[in-house]
């Protein structure tokens, strides 16, 4: 079993132009739940005026449906992004992001890496202590758009001193889409060398069409969590060309034709990234949902 993680209420809501209203975001999260996912990275504690389209985090938080077994997520880019999570009811963990080059982490976080570690310390102990479950993301992992190829080796070193965190688990994002799958076999082993027992998230962009085979060896080398958007929607603004996100529905296909179960509904799941591309006012980037299931029932 692999478990996926839904992310397009937050990755893939904040690289789109349009700005949907709150109760457009809690339905796209109840149908996510009604196709069966059950972790969902459902809101971002950033600054509204650096990304309006998630400014409502609070409001969409209080309106979430609370079936058992479900948890949300909310990404922290701060200390003061952590205070509004705890702040805020329905926020089962938190997920904060370093970036893996300086140059990147200054544009997305106004700060170095090595001060964003600083505060992930802080902000990962102060989760743990609110009874939250943490994700640590190393972003770029795979690439920076401004400095170019990241080393194994930095990445490694950003994920040994993000242990001082204690995070429940480490997700390393290909940001960009550049990513091959000798890429996340050599990072899988350069985090597990200093973290052994930490569980491994993988997070991937299908920005020049690699996202899906990275998956499927991220699978392969142990990798328990996969991030995915339904309908293939999103990127990061703060990252030239960092289009979508590899897309819910089409990986959830993937895997059931592979044999190995997700626990949620692909047809259902195109369903939705139709539903939500419309929306958007855009078409869905995800392939499902124009092709349909094979067999057809």
């Amino acid at each position: 079993m692999s478990e996926i993680v839904e992310v397009g209420p937050r990755d893939g809501l904040q690289n789109e132009k349009t700005l949907l209203p709150t109760e457009v975001k809690v339905e796209y999260v109840t149908r996510a739940l009604a196709a069966g996912v059950r972790r969902i990275e459902a809101v971002a504690f950033a600054h509204p005026a650096r990304v309006p389209q998630l400014a409502d985090a609070e409001a969409v938080l209080a309106a979430l449906p609370r079936p058992a077994g479900v948890s949300y997520i909310g990404l922290v880019l701060n200390r003061r992004g952590l205070d509004r999570a705890l702040a805020s009811a329905g926020v089962d963990e938190v997920n904060y992001v370093v970036v893996a080059t300086d140059e990147f982490s200054q544009r997305n976080q106004g700060m170095d890496t090595r001060a964003s570690l600083a505060q992930w310390a802080q902000v990962g102990t102060a989760a743990r202590q609110a009874g939250l479950r943490t994700t640590l993301t190393i972003a770029a992992a795979f690439g920076c758009p401004f400095t170019g190829e990241v080393a194994a080796a930095r990445v490694r070193e950003i994920a040994e001193l993000g242990l001082d965190g204690q995070p429940d688990e480490i997700c390393l994002a290909d940001t960009i889409g550049a990513g091959v799958p000798r890429q996340v076999a050599a990072l899988a082993e350069a985090v597990r060398s200093v973290a052994p027992q930490v569980a491994l998230r993988a997070h991937f962009h299908n920005t020049r069409n690699t996202g899906y085979a990275n998956a499927m060896a991220a699978l392969e080398h142990g990798f328990g969590a996969l991030d995915a958007s339904t309908g293939g929607i999103g990127g990061c603004p703060f990252a030239p060309a960092a289009t979508g996100n590899i897309a819910t529905e089409d990986l959830a296909w993937l895997l059931a034709r592979s044999g190995v179960a997700t626990g949620t509904d692909p047809a259902a799941l195109a369903d939705t990234g139709t539903w939500i591309a419309d929306r958007l006012g855009i078409t869905a980037p995800a392939m499902l949902g124009r092709a349909g299931l094979f067999p057809a029932h």
